[in-house]
């Protein structure tokens, strides 16, 4: 079985659990070391039992407490070559035994439970999401997306759970306050997904056969829970598919870990 909670998820900071029996593993650290500890602790998980830390990507929001959380409990840490040179310019004094390396193009496993990179369209030097795999079950997370490619869509097709951006209303932005230079970059074509393009993903995936899925990395000054859920609510429903009788549907929070799913 498998145990996964978002503890945080946003464009301030995000960290994500997912575990087995013998597999503890953080995907990213993006808030302080104290405030993972106090949400791994809520969710009935000890930080000293960590098997491994993974970095989706150097953004500070995914890696704020990577460098106290594996010197604090002696956590290993995965990323790939391109994200370790971005990381070895930042974040200082992690044990060279705690470096691990994968490689996008191939699947690794930690403790029995598979995990493989893939890929994502993002500004960061080599930035991935990741898909999980044990005892036949798919858990997928994909954050950070600029844009949906043919290979991102293959990568996460046949997941029972996927967690997906869903990071900004593209009237939201376009109206709000953000600089003219920094709206260009979230709206690119390696910047965040939004509402719109996430529902229809997931129709798309719901049509394929997953039935549990997660909105994650809401902005916080260009989208609010209520509207990402219905957009993407909406494109289900035009589809014919019933949220909460084909599908579930939630949205992952910002400030304390989500609940608790079991697949």
């Amino acid at each position: 079985m498998i145990k996964f909670c978002s503890l945080y998820s946003g464009s301030s900071g995000n960290s994500i659990f997912v575990g087995t029996d013998k597999a503890k593993i953080l995907i990213d650290t993006g808030l302080s070391g104290k405030k993972i500890t106090e949400a791994l602790i809520s969710i009935g998980e000890d930080p000293a039992n960590l098997s491994a830390i993974l970095v989706s990507h150097e953004h500070d929001d995914h890696v704020k407490g990577l460098g106290i959380l594996s010197k604090r409990y002696n956590i290993p840490i995965y990323a790939n070559e391109m994200t370790w040179q971005a990381l070895n310019c930042n974040i200082k004094g992690i044990e060279h035994k705690n470096m691990k390396y994968f490689n996008n193009s191939k699947e690794f496993e930690i403790l029995g439970l598979g995990i493989q990179a893939f890929s994502i369209p993002h500004d960061a030097n080599d930035p991935v999401g990741f898909c999980f795999y044990f005892k036949g079950k798919k858990v997928t997370v994909a954050t950070d997306i600029g844009h949906i490619t043919p290979q991102l869509t293959e990568c996460i097709e046949g997941s029972d759970l996927l967690l997906l951006e869903s990071n900004h209303d593209i009237k939201m932005l376009e109206v709000g306050a953000y600089p003219w230079w920094l709206k260009q970059r979230i709206l690119g074509e390696k910047g965040h997904l939004c509402n719109e393009v996430a529902g229809e993903v997931i129709a798309d995936m719901a049509e394929k056969g997953t039935q549990h899925f997660l909105l994650g990395h809401l902005s916080r000054k260009n989208n609010f829970p209520q509207l990402a859920y219905q957009t993407t609510y909406n494109a289900l429903t035009e589809r014919n598919i019933c949220v909460g009788k084909d599908v579930t549907l939630e949205v992952a929070t910002r400030d304390k870990a989500g609940r608790i799913i079991y697949m």
